[in-house]
């Protein structure tokens, strides 16, 4: 409801005297001066949402100068008090207008008040002036949060922290704006403990396509969760960034979507941000490919061998080989640096032919040395010691190579290491994204089924399969067996919505489908009926005019294999139906199995609610590797 609100002479603590305009001062200096004497402020204010409830929350009070003037933005309104000595002024001022106008218009819940740290307890900004302005406008400071906004550097955080306590102790809370942005954002959450902690819109906008931001975001609700903390998730403008932030259970949004800033701002959320909030289904997260080789480093490939000077004798050097059967070289180092490296094979080699030993037995090893050997820092990534592998000489590969950490000997690696560690890395990055298709692989696939279940929302599981792919693999050979597997792909991709559905390629020809769209037996059928058209391109005119493969049989004889089809086995998942994703899992594999016994492109839908004793049943027939075949 509408208040009475105090005359100017009531706020007189609060403002200081105006100077009087003079003439020749610079445009801009004299509209600044015109609007703090005429208090030409204008609130406006931004609803904040509870995304749990669709309730408002607050909301936060914003300043516009006069319209149709350069100082209109609240940016250039700032810069200007800035550079002329106004900013104490035009903070008063500022959070003189948005509590009186927040008061006038009888708004409910909390209103969030832009103050700067430095101003915190700056001569008629602090607690005492500031209760007794809420004390005239009837507002009590618990509906109060000071927001703390940055526009500089400060780093005085004892004096802000003494100030929040003051502010505090009457009953206000306190939020940080644009987290992740401000230069010291990250400092003031861990030294303040904020109630709230406000996502910089950055992070916020296009996370529904950004798994790095997505990432962020996970990691400050996790950490807010721990500083019991709140995050308000700035900067939402589409639906679909709603849903991803509502699904990461960040509790409260405000952007666009949800309503702009006004002067007589909305007291409801539109009804399609509510209805997006009500819908039972989850959004699906953007997926990354885990390039995890870029950030392992030589140094995992380090192994620690006892050096030998320049000047050590030969037979000391075969001792040693004699003694370690597995020492398959041995560094030379002078006072630290590498010099040369030692090859057993070579070494032995050269040692042992006639009168070598008696000849050479006594003399420095360096003779037999290799002068040149590939050396390279221990925090080269693992990618690039493989670049250089390839581009130098192929020796390098049997013989290894010296690791150095600032150029002093740190330990030797070997070929037969790198290739290891370069295989167990491209097998971790397929579990997360197969290479071929560079879609998600297990371990996205088995996180999202994981979150549908939590969520106890319905969705179908579809384990889609190429049948008779390998006689058309062998037949074709294997660029072509890509080019199908490819094109399974892109069919399944194009059938999605991707604002509901999930695609997942666990391996080989097998892909997962995972489905929120309520036209997901139209979109299932028509992808069966585009595989049928357009993998027939992959076949020669002769093989289809004779409706498969002519091959033989394991005695020899002629047999005609049939044209490859697309089997799609579904599972109709209810809440409750599965506790696991592995349950989940292997209950499509056995419908992939259904669908396969019928000829050509067919799906079979499985609609049966499962009792305890069939999941038992789908659990133990489970494959021991995700890249099984069924």
């Amino acid at each position: 409801m509408d208040r009475t609100l105090p005359q100017q002479n009531e706020l007189s603590d609060l403002v200081l005297p105006v100077r009087t305009a003079k003439a020749g001062k610079p445009e801009l200096l004299g509209l600044l001066d015109e609007i703090l004497a005429k208090r030409q402020l204008e609130a406006h204010f931004q609803p904040i949402l509870d995304l749990k409830s669709g309730g408002i929350i607050g909301y936060e009070g914003l300043i516009r100068g006069p319209v149709g003037t350069p100082l209109h933005a609240p940016f250039e309104l700032l810069r200007a008090a800035n550079k002329h000595g106004y900013a104490l002024r035009l903070e008063r001022l500022c959070r003189q207008t948005v509590l009186e106008s927040f008061a006038r218009l009888g708004l409910p819940h909390k209103l969030f008040l832009n103050v700067r740290p430095q101003c915190l307890a700056l001569p008629g900004l602090g607690t005492t002036a500031t209760r007794e302005l809420l004390r005239r406008l009837g507002l009590s400071p618990e509906r109060i949060v000071i927001e703390l906004t940055e526009n500089s550097p400060f780093f005085d955080f004892s004096s802000v922290r003494a100030a929040l306590t003051d502010y505090r102790n009457l009953g206000f809370n306190v939020a940080i704006d644009d987290l992740g942005e401000g230069f010291a954002s990250f400092r003031l959450w861990s030294e303040l403990r904020p109630e709230y902690v406000k996502a910089d819109m950055h992070f916020v906008q296009g996370i529904d396509s950004d798994s790095l931001k997505l990432q962020f975001l996970k990691s400050i609700q996790q950490i807010a969760e721990t500083c019991r903390s709140h995050i308000i998730a700035e900067g939402i403008e589409t639906e679909g960034e709603l849903a991803v932030i509502r699904d990461l259970g960040i509790p409260f949004g405000q952007g666009y979507l949800i309503g702009r800033p006004a002067a007589c701002p909305m007291q409801a959320p539109p009804d399609n941000v509510l209805q997006s909030l009500r819908q039972q289904e989850i959004a699906v997260y953007p997926e990354t490919l885990v390039l995890q080789n870029n950030a392992v480093t030589a140094e995992k490939l380090l192994s620690v061998v006892a050096p030998v000077r320049p000047d050590a004798s030969n037979d000391e050097v075969f001792a040693r080989f004699e003694r370690d059967a597995t020492l398959h070289a041995i560094p030379v180092v002078d006072h630290g640096v590498p010099v040369g490296l030692l090859n057993r094979f070579a070494f032995i080699e050269g040692y042992a032919r006639p009168f070598r030993r008696e000849l050479f037995g006594r003399k420095p090893c360096r003779a037999f040395m290799d002068p040149d050997p590939l050396v390279v820092e221990k925090d080269i990534t693992i990618q690039e010691l493989s670049n250089r592998l390839v581009d130098a000489d192929r020796r390098y590969l049997s013989e290894g190579f010296v690791l150095t950490e600032r150029g002093r000997y740190a330990g030797l690696g070997t070929g037969q290491d790198l290739v290891r560690e370069i295989t167990n890395l491209q097998i971790a990055a397929a579990r997360y994204a197969n290479p071929l298709t560079l879609l998600p692989g297990n371990v996205p696939i088995n996180e999202h089924i994981e979150r549908l279940l939590r969520a106890r929302v319905g969705f179908i599981a579809c384990h889609c399969d190429l049948d008779h792919f390998k006689p058309f693999n062998d037949a074709y050979g294997y660029r072509r067996g890509d080019d199908m597997i490819q094109l399974t792909g892109h069919i399944l991709s194009d059938a999605c919505d991707v604002r509901r559905d999930f695609l997942g390629h666990i391996g080989g020809d097998d892909f997962i489908v995972l489905m929120q769209s309520v036209d997901w037996t139209t979109r299932c059928r028509q992808a069966l009926k585009r595989f049928d058209r357009e993998s027939a391109r992959l076949y020669t005119s002769e093989d289809l005019a004779r409706g498969g493969l002519l091959t033989e049989d394991r005695k020899g004889k002629p047999v005609t294999q049939p044209i490859g089809a697309l089997s799609i086995g579904a599972v109709v998942v209810e809440s409750g139906d599965y506790l696991l994703h592995y349950e989940v899992s292997s209950a499509a594999a056995e419908a992939k199995r259904q669908a396969k016994r019928s000829p050509g492109s067919s799906m079979f839908i499985e609609r049966r609610r499962p009792s305890p004793e069939r999941r038992s049943e789908n659990t133990l027939s489970l494959p021991l590797s995700p890249f099984a075949k069924r």
